[in-house]
């Protein structure tokens, strides 16, 4: 099957990493229907589906189809796939700060595994066996040993969304070892970072960031007072945490690259793959290049440690470099600079509360016209049909 060709379901797809694979996605020409339950996304009342996806649609000239679910609603997911045909799902979908998961591990185990227990079940049903799964390094717990590999120990997880992720990996390995037709995807991020090079899209989480990046672009821009380091005594160089950051476009790249894989004649079974760049570089070092990006200057405070955090995290990704013919190819400078073009040009985000939004982005989208990206304002591609049953 040519995997330019095949309908993709994307669940969670309206959010920061979801919504930049379902770019990717319509570019290679892939048939794309997103769903998502809206709970770190914004969608205007008058306005068919989230901004975020609007905006994919534009980037890419092509369409797709939006539907509110979540994916604990069994009959609404049962209804999606009596509606439409799958080839393959990519699995986004997922409650994902650190911190919030240690304060509410019910609602986190109950919203990443049950969700993703009923996705597989109503997959099986339907007779879709083939999924790309949106995992993380937490999976790894507090490293024993570094860089990260792919058969690195798992499962000594230090916070309950790792907890989440290693679980949802045992459910898929085993479906795949009790059942020959299923074909799953495991991709290991590290920690996506930047946005789209045209700064109509980028992460827009609601109320105060979680992650380290989209909280210091608030700082830059003046939505947030100062920056918060949780510890400076870790057993590192300068004693802030080491993380392996990667651009959200190499990340989607990974996915599409994935996707090829699945459906290549030989693939089988369950299969991991670590994305990152497979270099660590630490809070403060990332504060001096986002201060350079942006020639701001970033006031931070040192506070304690956060709990379920771990003092390095980097990742070997020869595998993905070998097998899946990826690599990372943007620079930390790529991802400060692009990560403060979409800050500059949405200091709002996608809702864009105050009046001068539009000109934001459309300043945003004659920047990247004039570097020569494709940017259809209207006229989106009316061949881009679905597999409707």
């Amino acid at each position: 099957m040519d995997p330019k060709k095949v309908s993709v379901l994307v669940t969670g797809g309206a959010g920061y990493i979801g919504s930049h694979a379902v770019v990717k996605l319509l570019e290679n020409g892939n048939m794309v229907v997103v769903i998502d339950n809206l709970s770190n996304c914004y969608k205007a009342e008058d306005q068919s589906m989230p901004e975020s996806l609007l905006r994919a649609q534009e980037i890419s000239g092509k369409k797709l189809k939006f539907l509110s679910v979540d994916l604990l609603n069994l009959t609404a997911l049962e209804s999606v796939f009596k509606s439409y045909h799958f080839d393959c799902v990519m699995h986004f979908a997922a409650l994902k700060a650190v911190g919030e998961s240690c304060q509410r591990p019910l609602q986190y185990y109950r919203n990443n595994v049950v969700g993703t227990l009923n996705l597989l079940d109503v997959m099986n049903k339907s007779g879709c066996y083939s999924l790309i799964y949106s995992s993380s390094a937490t999976v790894y717990g507090d490293p024993t040993s570094l860089p990260l590999v792919e058969g690195s120990p798992t499962g000594s997880v230090t916070n309950p969304y790792g907890g989440t992720k290693h679980t949802t990996e045992m459910i898929m390995s085993n479906l795949c070892a009790s059942d020959d037709r299923w074909k799953i995807v495991s991709l290991r991020y590290f920690n996506p970072v930047g946005a789209h090079e045209s700064g109509l899209m980028g992460e827009d989480p609601n109320g105060i960031p979680n992650n380290l990046m989209p909280y210091i672009a608030q700082v830059a821009v003046g939505k947030l007072k100062e920056l918060s380091i949780y510890g400076n005594d870790y057993n590192t160089r300068d004693g802030t945490g080491v993380r392996d950051y990667i651009h959200i476009q190499d990340l989607a790249d990974g996915h599409v690259k994935a996707l090829g894989k699945i459906f290549e004649k030989n693939f089988n079974g369950y299969n991991v793959y670590n994305l990152g760049t497979g270099q660590g570089h630490t809070v403060l070092e990332m504060i001096k290049a986002f201060e350079e990006a942006s020639g701001k200057v970033i006031p931070y405070k040192i506070v304690q440690r956060r709990s379920g955090d771990v003092a390095e995290c980097y990742c070997n990704c020869k595998l993905a470099n070998h097998e899946l013919q990826w690599k990372a190819k943007k620079s930390l400078k790529d991802m400060c600079e692009d990560m403060w073009r979409w800050q500059q040009m949405n200091p709002n985000g996608y809702s864009g509360i105050d009046n001068n939004q539009s000109s934001f982005a459309d300043k945003a989208k004659n920047v990247y016209v004039k570097k020569g990206g494709k940017i259809y304002s209207s006229g989106i591609d009316s061949n881009n049909s679905f597999l409707e049953e």
